[in-house]
């Protein structure tokens, strides 16, 4: 009996230590991905990570897009500066 009662701390010890473990990787296995899951996130967003720092690219834009957008803006802020009659509010 006295040689059981010297092993029983050292086996809670050692179960102590496992579970210890256990946490401590699960803890790492679901931190590596959220940060695999936030750099896809970032790159459908045009941002890239590298060694070098962060990368941002710009999306593509065709000349029409950019042309039709630009006329609404400007057609927009020109009725908003005259009333219905064409005079201006100013």
């Amino acid at each position: 009996m006295g040689a059981l009662g010297n092993l029983i701390p050292l086996i809670l010890l050692f179960a102590v230590v496992a579970g210890v473990g256990y946490v401590g990787y699960q803890i790492y296995l679901y931190s590596n991905e959220l940060a695999e899951r936030g750099v896809r996130k970032m790159e459908k967003k045009n941002v890239v990570f590298s060694k070098e720092g962060a990368k941002v690219a710009v999306k593509e834009i065709k000349a029409e897009d950019y042309n039709d957008r630009t006329q609404r803006a400007f057609v927009k802020t020109w009725n908003a500066a005259h009333d219905g009659e064409g005079k201006r509010l100013s």
